[in-house]
This record gives C-alpha cells, sequence and structure tokens, in this order.
C-alpha cells in the first residue's frame, strides 16, 4: 500500500502553459467538450480528524509542509480572480477537514470579501463545527454539506476509524441553531452501511437535512475499491424503497450530479422533501460537469480522475498579474478531459486519494 500523494504531472515552467489550440476567446472556464466550469473546488488542508476507508489511510497522508499550502491571501486572490474573470457562481472549501486549519475563518473571510454574489460553502465531517460555526458564519459562510455516512456509532467507527458520532451531531446541532441552510448531509455507499441506508434518511428527514447518497468511486489511498463489491444506485432504492415511496426522480439543475426523489409523506419546510443519489460510477454526470477544483498546493486540477495538474501557486508567488494567472487556468480547463473513464477496460485510478485532491 502507498500512502504517498501522488505524483501527477505538473505544469511550472512558465514556458509550459498548457495548449489552448482551439480554444475561442471567451472568458469563462471552457472545454472542449463544450462544458463551462462555474462551480470551484478549493482544498485548504489535506488533515482530517477522521480515518474514513474510501478516502484515508489509517495513518492518514503524509503531512504537506506549511510552506505549500496556499495562505488565507492566495486563497481569497484565486477566488477572487475565479469569480471576476472567469464566471465561477460557487465555491465550496474542502479538505481534507477544513476545519484543521485554524486560520479558516480568515480563509473565508477575505475571500468573502472578493467572493461578489458567489456563494460560499463548506464540506466537512462536523467534528469541532459546535465550537466555530457562529465565527464561520459570521466570516461569511453561506451553506454547509456535512459528510455523514451512518447513524449506528459502531458503523461509524469502523468506517472511520474514530468513535466521534456524537462530536458529529453536536456539529450539526450547532449548524441548525446558527440558521445555516440548507443543511446537506453526504453519505457515501458502502456495502457495510447499506442495511443502515433507511435509518440515515429517516434521521435526515426528522432533523431537516437533505441527504444525498453517493457512489463510492476509486479514490481511496488504500485501493480496495472493486467495482463488483461496490454498492450501485439502484440497490440503493432497493433498500429505501422498503420503508420509503420515492417518486419524481428528477434534476433542477442539469449540472447538478444528484437526481433527487421525492419522499412521499415527508417534507421540508412546507416544501416536499428529497432524497438524493449521486450516480458517480453507473449513470455518469460527466457530460454536464460544471466544476473546476484547486488542490491544497494551489494546483488547478480539471477532473477529480485526470492527472495533470497546472500550477498557480507558483504564479502567485512569483508576482504574476492577475490576467496572465486566469489565462493559465483557462488552459488548464480547456484540456479537460470527457469524463472518468471507468467504463473502458483500460481504466486506471488516478495517483491522488479524494483526500489528496479534495473533496
Amino acid at each position: 500500500m502507498s500512502l504517498s500523494l501522488g505524483f501527477p504531472t505538473i505544469r511550472r515552467d512558465s514556458a509550459a502553459i498548457p495548449s489552448t489550440i482551439g480554444r475561442p476567446d471567451a472568458p469563462g472556464l471552457i472545454d472542449r467538450h463544450g462544458r463551462t466550469a462555474r462551480d470551484l473546488r478549493i482544498s485548504v488542508t489535506e488533515k482530517c480528524s477522521l480515518r474514513c476507508t474510501y478516502c484515508m489511510p489509517e495513518a492518514g497522508l503524509p503531512a504537506i509542509a506549511r510552506r505549500d499550502l496556499l495562505d488565507p491571501t492566495e486563497i481569497a486572490r484565486l477566488v477572487g480572480i475565479g469569480v471576476r474573470d472567469l464566471g465561477v457562481r460557487d465555491i465550496r472549501f474542502t479538505g481534507g477537514e477544513p476545519l484543521m486549519r485554524s486560520d479558516l475563518s480568515e480563509i473565508i473571510s477575505l475571500s468573502s470579501a472578493v467572493a461578489g454574489g458567489a456563494s460560499l460553502s463548506m464540506t466537512t465531517n462536523g467534528i469541532g463545527l459546535n465550537k466555530r460555526v457562529d465565527e464561520l458564519v459570521a466570516a461569511g459562510l453561506t451553506r454547509l454539506n456535512i459528510s455523514l455516512d451512518t447513524v449506528d456509532r459502531d458503523h461509524f467507527a469502523r468506517l472511520t476509524r474514530r468513535d466521534r458520532l456524537p462530536s458529529v451531531f453536536a456539529g450539526i446541532e450547532a449548524a441548525k441553531k446558527a440558521g445555516v441552510a440548507p443543511l446537506k448531509i453526504n453519505a457515501v455507499l458502502m456495502r457495510d452501511t447499506l442495511g443502515g441506508a433507511a435509518d440515515l434518511l429517516e434521521w435526515s428527514l426528522a432533523n431537516g437535512a437533505k441527504l444525498r447518497f453517493i457512489e463510492q468511486m476509486p479514490l481511496d489511498a488504500d485501493e480496495a475499491w472493486a467495482r463488483d463489491n461496490m454498492v450501485d444506485a439502484a440497490e440503493l432504492l432497493d433498500v429505501l424503497s422498503t420503508r420509503f415511496t420515492l417518486t419524481q426522480p428528477h434534476r433542477d439543475d442539469p449540472s447538478d450530479p444528484a437526481e433527487e426523489w421525492l419522499v412521499d409523506g415527508h417534507s421540508y419546510d412546507g416544501r416536499p422533501a428529497t432524497v438524493g443519489i449521486i450516480a458517480s460510477v453507473t449513470r455518469s454526470f460527466c457530460a454536464a460537469c460544471d466544476r473546476t477544483r484547486v488542490t491544497a498546493e494551489g494546483t488547478v486540477r480539471s477532473c477529480l480522475f485526470g492527472d495533470d495538474e497546472t500550477d498557480l501557486r507558483a504564479l502567485l508567488r512569483e508576482g504574476t498579474p492577475d490576467a496572465t494567472i486566469a489565462e493559465w487556468w483557462r488552459a488548464a480547463m480547456w484540456g479537460k478531459q470527457k469524463g472518468h473513464g471507468m467504463e473502458r477496460a483500460d481504466f486506471q485510478r488516478p495517483l491522488r486519494s479524494m483526500g489528496a485532491i479534495g473533496g
């Protein structure tokens, strides 16, 4: 088992800007397959307080030196370039676990100042959120996605290698009291927790949270993922349907990865309740993907499954003008691959795990 962060091809030389042959003169983050990226996922750390088996090795990922991480000013500068020059509309801070950054409030505050009308959200496991949610909301955080795969304490401890479920619940309660809405719950489908999927949905409905199940992808650091053992959307629907009536699958936004199902007899704030299913593997939504990713070290990664990365951190630290950084970012996205390719016989998993890329 390898515990490296992986060694993607990173363009660092200013003469090695990604090719833009055939790219029209357009300001946005377009690619040669007709997509436009407007959703920025920006990782702030590789560190995490859990060791989820589908993401982290038991010992955690190798530490990134603090000097190699983007600092709050650099993160905010990229947010500003993304919104002002590239058409980004949504920014989500990821990790690792963003709450492991002691300067997270500063990151959000500086980013909020340049984000204009773009939303600022965060994906978190919720541990420690109860102590910080008020300051994060005051800094400009508008939405939260909380990772929670089971409400069974034993299953949680086995899956995350940490007995911290009460801490997650405390974080969720604090977020509700702080008025964060909508509060979304993300659950990765696992064979070990499938039997509790209906319990998780029932808990989410009772707590006013929007639940989305996600098919597990081959992004685990332990490289234990196997397609013939993964839980797919069809199997999940069979399990949920033993307790709930699910109807009218739909997507309000074509770029939204989640297919939403109405949960009959339930509602959120007077609106029909839904449960989302992100079938990343079996019902690929690559054709409508609108995401661009920046790793904690400041490289643009156009696709989760594409190992080419374009280094923006070096440009930031060399005093490169915003307009030039925007051009590099556009060039990186122009070369985005068509899809993840998991349906092909020659598919190869990416060098980095999800924790190293940023969720």
